[in-house]
């Protein structure tokens, strides 16, 4: 086995560093696409990155951009005015 006290300590940070990125795009792109499975697997295994790379890579699903999804047209809702009813006059017999 290998013994991980003989590791320098910036060796450990920059692998701690490196699984959190890979980890968290990982983890938001499942999230997004409603993956559950994925999602569980990514945050439970620590595998130095390795497993949201091949995630990201492979079996990521392919939409669209998000940002074209999400852009909803506002319907601009104008009030009318109530129209006036005509009252029509009927002209009164002269005797």
């Amino acid at each position: 086995m290998f013994d991980f006290s003989t590791l320098p300590v910036y060796a450990i940070v920059l692998l701690g560093a490196w699984e959190l990125i890979w980890k968290g795009i990982a983890l938001w792109k499942c999230g997004r696409h409603n993956q559950l499975t994925w999602f569980v697997f990514i945050l439970i295994l620590n595998t130095v990155g390795i497993l949201p790379i091949i995630y990201l890579l492979f079996f990521q699903k392919k939409n669209k951009p998000l940002l074209k999804r999400t852009i909803v047209k506002k319907k601009r809702v104008v009030k009318k005015k109530p129209k006036k009813k005509k009252v029509k006059r009927t002209k009164k017999k002269k005797k």
